[in-house]
Order: structure tokens, then sequence, then C-alpha cells
């Protein structure tokens, strides 16, 4: 069975917080909170060496912000960036924020990502939405 990864930024959805974070990563980029974007997006779009990473992986993808992850599952107060697995209703925290932010490149983020999917770790003592 596919797994299904949720992936979720730790910044808030909308055009206004998308300008918002536009402009924190150009003017402020050391002090800006989610290495998940900073990693896989530009100032402006999807870096196409992540698009292209996503669409090789065999597990379905979602993606949220941090206000979407609350309105979808529920779930608040989570460390972000993090990913998760889903199965059903129910989140699994599956990369901790730490690990993301310890990732200083995009081979470093996807290395970690292709190294847990080949463990099929995840941590179910952190279990959220059941």
């Amino acid at each position: 069975m596919r797994p299904y990864l949720v992936f979720v930024y730790n910044a808030d959805s909308g055009v206004f917080n998308t300008l918002t974070d536009i402009a924190h990563k150009v003017f402020s980029p050391e002090t800006y909170s989610c290495n998940l974007c900073a990693i896989t997006y530009g100032n402006f779009s999807i870096r196409a060496e992540w698009k292209e990473f996503l669409e090789s992986l065999d597990a379905d993808l979602e993606f949220l912000h941090r206000d979407e992850l609350h309105s979808s599952y529920g779930v608040a107060g989570a460390e972000l960036p993090a990913v998760f697995t889903r199965k059903g209703d129910v989140l699994n925290l599956w990369i901790k924020a730490a690990e993301i932010n310890g990732c200083s490149t995009m081979e470093e983020l996807k290395t970690l990502i292709l190294t847990r999917l080949a463990s099929g770790t995840a941590e179910p003592s952190q279990l959220f939405g059941e």
C-alpha cells in the first residue's frame, strides 16, 4: 500500500501571507520560520528539482499550511514544518520539525524522505486526530 504523506508548512495560507512570506525570504532569509518552504520554493514558485522529486515518489501527497492543518484535521500545537503519514483521518508524525530544520540543502531533505520511505519508520507516539 502506498503511503499517504502530508507535508505541512510553518506558514499560513492566503495571498497576503504568501506576499509577506516572499518579502521575508528576500529581505531576512535567516529569520524565515519555514525551512521546508525555504528549501523547496524559490521566491515565487516551487523549485523544478523538488517538483520532479515529488513526482518520482511512490506515495500519495498532500500539502497544507499551518492554518489548513487545523481546519482539515483539527491539529493544533504541532511543531512545524513537519511531514505526517495519514491513515483515514489520523495523522502520524513522520518527520519532525527538527529534522527538516536540520536540512540545509534540498539533497539533504530528499535523502531524509527517501531513507524514511525505505525504512518504513514512523513515530506512533505522535498520533493526531484519533
